[in-house]
């Protein structure tokens, strides 16, 4: 694994990608740190990081678009495949030289709660379990554009891919609002979460009776649930919605003050799952 991270890692700082990765976050924080802190005399960097989170929508697809999408689009893949090598270790090993890059313009976010405590009071615990809680929400994202340039060979595609899932993820609490508190509602829409589950399971196995087992199971699950009891089913799925977004986990750490395990591991798993799946999808063409 060390010797395709270190591939990887190069070839970030041997192109521009990885210069206007950084470069782009530093602005933004820099504007963003003047505004709120400096401008708004606010000496909490945590409102400066609300206002930034957005920026990641933008700056994941860019470090994210090229990973595998150009290997593919270059031929090079075969190689890969041919090494004697696991494919998780070739999936981490570019995963953690994202997640370098991103560690750098982070690293730089460290020395703000420094600088604003020379003009008032800090709370170093929420603004630098903040700055951490940032930097793993950046990790579940760069897992999930890993995956999306896993299933393309056109880097633009992917691109536009991971930008549409991150935007997905970031809306998906105001989405699931729309999403009518009825019981019935929440059974439906349940039922079509499942379905679309199913879809992408099939497009990652091709196993056509996996993806409709694991569909049809959980709705039928879902279904004596709610046949039993669809009282409970009252505004259930925009609440589970809301439990399983990515962003508002961060607003535990923003708007809180406490340093939230749960909400750590939450991070890790789905950096973990969307990894996995990443591998699956690569060691499927592998041996197509």
């Amino acid at each position: 694994m060390g010797a395709f991270y270190k591939k990887e890692l190069r070839a970030y700082f041997s192109n521009m990608t990885g210069y206007i990765v950084i470069a782009f976050m530093l602005a933004v924080i820099g504007i963003f740190s003047i505004s709120v802190n400096f401008t708004g005399r606010y000496p909490n960097f945590e409102y400066t990081l609300d206002s930034i989170s957005f920026v990641l929508l933008f700056v994941i697809p860019i470090l994210t678009m090229r990973s595998i999408s150009e290997e593919r689009q270059q031929k090079t893949d075969t190689l890969l495949y041919s090494l004697p090598v696991s494919m998780s270790k070739i999936v981490l090993g570019k995963y953690f030289a994202m997640m370098t890059v991103m560690a750098i313009p982070v690293a730089f976010m460290c020395v703000y709660p420094l600088i604003l405590s020379l003009y008032g009071a800090v709370s170093f615990l929420t603004a630098y379990s903040s700055i951490v809680a940032f930097y793993l929400l950046a990790g579940a994202l760069t897992a999930i554009g890993l995956f999306m340039s896993s299933l393309t060979e056109n880097p633009i595609i992917s691109a536009v891919l991971g930008f549409g899932a991150l935007l997905f993820v970031n809306l998906m609490t105001g989405l699931a609002e729309m999403v009518p508190a009825t019981p019935i509602a929440s059974f439906i829409a349940f039922a079509a979460v499942f379905a679309i589950i199913g879809f992408l399971i099939y497009n990652m196995t091709k196993n056509y009776w996996l993806s409709l087992a694991v569909a049809f199971v959980a709705i039928f699950v879902t279904l004596i649930f709610y046949i039993r009891d669809n009282s409970a089913f009252y505004g259930l799925f925009t609440n589970v919605v809301k439990s399983l977004s990515i962003f508002d986990k961060l607003n535990i750490f923003l708007f809180s003050g406490m340093f939230d395990l749960t909400a750590v591991a939450y991070f890790i798993t789905v950096a973990a799952l969307f990894v996995y799946f990443t591998v699956l999808s690569m060691d499927k063409r592998r041996w197509n």
